[in-house]
């Protein structure tokens, strides 16, 4: 499956990556960008990056789970992303909603 169309990338390749960076820090937050900068590319519209975040927030809940990390540590560490990709998702709203106006 293509994740992003602008640099033609697959679920699998950014999976990978995300894999990676989870075996050398299980608790580094990762985004975007440093997937990207770690397959030699970069973000082009960046439409993609919220699906890239979910699948972030994806592979790190189910990395830890493999690793039999205990509960109470792994639902903090997710909320946490979970609760940023959510803040950046809604200032991107409101960018795109302010941007529309403007140009009415």
């Amino acid at each position: 499956m293509i994740v992003c169309s602008c640099n033609v990338i697959a679920k699998a390749e950014i999976e990978a990556v995300i894999e990676s960076f989870l075996e050398r820090d299980e608790w580094q937050l990762i985004t975007p960008g440093m997937v990207y900068h770690a397959m030699a590319r970069r973000g082009k519209c960046c439409g993609c990056f919220p699906r890239v975040i979910d699948m972030i927030i994806e592979a790190s809940e189910a990395y830890h789970r493999r690793k039999a990390t205990p509960e109470d540590k792994i639902i903090p560490f997710i909320r946490r992303i979970r609760e940023e990709h959510d803040r950046c998702e809604t200032v991107r709203r409101v960018a795109r909603t302010a941007k529309m106006r403007r140009a009415a």
